[in-house]
C-alpha cells in the first residue's frame, strides 16, 4: 500500500472558506492541529459529554458542561508553544484534592460559574492562547451521553457506555439539550464537514443526536468525510466495520450523507453507500496509533479533490491566502 500522491500543498483546501469538524478527545484535536493553518476558516464542534478523568470529578462535584475535550482541541491545534499554553495544560501532582485535575479545565470551569457563555469563555482562552480557528461546543447545557441496551434497560454516562461489553440498541442525550447557535451557524456555511476519527460512541455520535444538529447535516449540501480510527478501539464499537459506522450516521441523521472515507486499511465498502474510500499510510512514526498530521492533512486535501466535481470545482473560490 502507498502513501497518498503528493499534490501542490493544500490545493483543494486553500479554496475552501468554511470546513467544520465534527468529534472530541485526541482524534478531533489532531485533525484541529492538522489543519490548523486554515485557521478562521476551521471550526470544530466538539462533544461535551464526558464524564470521565478530571472533567468528570468536576461536573460530578460542581455540575456544568465538559471541558476536557474543549480544552484538549485548544492546546492541540497551538502551532507555537508558549508559557500560557504549558500553564493551560498543566496538571497537578500529588495525593491532594487538586491531584489529576488539569488547570485548563479549572480555568474554564471557573469562567462558566462566572456566568460566562461556555463558548465566549471558549473564546477568551483561544485569545490567550492565539489560536485562531473556532472551537465551539455542541451544547451549552449540561448534558450527559445515554445508552438503551438490546434488554431495554439504559446506563447513563460516557464512561459506562465505553465499558459496555456488547454494543447498545440505541443512543440518546440527557436531559435534552439544544445545539449551540454558533455550531448550526457553521454548518449552515461548511462547504466539508468531518467526521472522527476518535472514540465512535462517546466521542464522535454525542453531536448528531442533538435534533438541530442532526436537521443541519439533513439540509447540508457539503462534502461530509468520515475519518476511520488507526486501529480496533477498545470498547462495544470495536466490533463495528467501517461501513457498519458509517450506516451508524446515516440511521442516527435520517438519511445517507457521508460522501467520502480516510482508512489505513484496504475495506471492502457496500456499491449501495456510494461512498469514495481513499486508503494508505497515515499514521505517525511515534506513536502508530495517532495520525501523521501532514499525512493526514494530505489525505483530506486529496479526498476534497475528489469529491469535487469538475461542475463543482467551477463555483469553488480561487486559492485562498495561507
Amino acid at each position: 500500500m502507498a502513501d497518498f500522491k503528493s499534490y501542490q500543498q493544500h490545493k483543494n483546501l486553500n479554496r475552501l472558506t468554511n470546513i467544520v469538524a465534527i468529534g472530541g478527545g485526541h482524534g478531533l484535536g489532531r485533525v484541529m492541529s492538522a489543519l490548523s493553518f486554515m485557521k478562521e476558516r476551521l471550526t470544530a464542534i466538539v462533544t461535551t459529554t464526558d464524564n470521565g478523568g478530571s472533567t468528570g470529578r468536576i461536573r460530578m462535584e460542581h455540575g456544568g458542561i465538559a471541558w476536557g475535550d474543549l480544552r484538549n482541541c485548544l492546546n492541540q491545534i497551538i502551532t507555537e508553544p508558549s508559557t500560557a499554553s504549558a500553564l493551560f495544560e498543566y496538571r497537578f501532582r500529588g495525593n491532594g484534592e487538586l491531584a489529576g485535575h488539569n488547570l485548563g479545565n479549572l480555568m474554564l470551569k471557573a469562567l462558566e460559574d462566572m456566568q460566562i457563555r461556555p463558548t465566549e469563555a471558549v473564546n477568551l482562552i483561544r485569545e490567550l492562547l492565539h489560536v485562531r480557528s473556532f472551537i465551539i461546543p455542541m451544547s451549552e447545557q449540561p448534558v450527559h451521553l445515554a445508552a438503551v441496551l438490546n434488554g431495554g434497560s439504559s446506563v447513563v454516562g460516557e464512561v459506562s457506555v465505553d465499558s459496555l461489553t456488547e454494543l447498545p440498541k440505541s443512543l440518546f442525550l440527557v436531559p435534552y439539550a439544544t445545539a449551540t447557535p454558533e455550531a448550526i451557524h457553521a454548518l449552515q456555511n461548511a462547504e466539508v464537514i468531518l467526521f472522527g476519527p476518535g472514540s465512535f460512541l462517546t466521542s464522535i455520535m454525542p453531536p448528531l443526536l442533538l435534533p438541530e444538529i442532526a436537521e443541519q447535516l439533513r439540509q447540508s449540501h457539503a462534502k461530509k468525510i468520515f475519518i476511520d480510527n488507526l486501529g480496533t478501539e477498545l470498547g462495544p464499537a470495536a466490533t463495528l466495520s467501517l461501513a457498519d459506522r458509517i450506516q451508524w450516521l446515516h440511521e442516527i441523521v435520517g438519511q445517507p450523507m457521508i460522501d467520502g472515507a480516510i482508512t489505513s486499511t484496504d475495506v471492502t465498502m457496500d456499491p449501495a453507500l456510494n461512498i469514495t474510500v481513499l486508503t494508505g499510510r497515515l499514521n505517525a512514526d511515534d506513536i502508530a496509533y495517532r495520525h501523521d498530521r501532514t499525512l493526514l492533512c494530505t489525505a483530506i486535501d486529496e479526498l476534497v479533490g475528489m469529491l469535487y466535481t469538475p461542475q463543482e470545482e467551477e463555483i469553488m473560490p480561487p486559492f485562498a491566502e495561507m
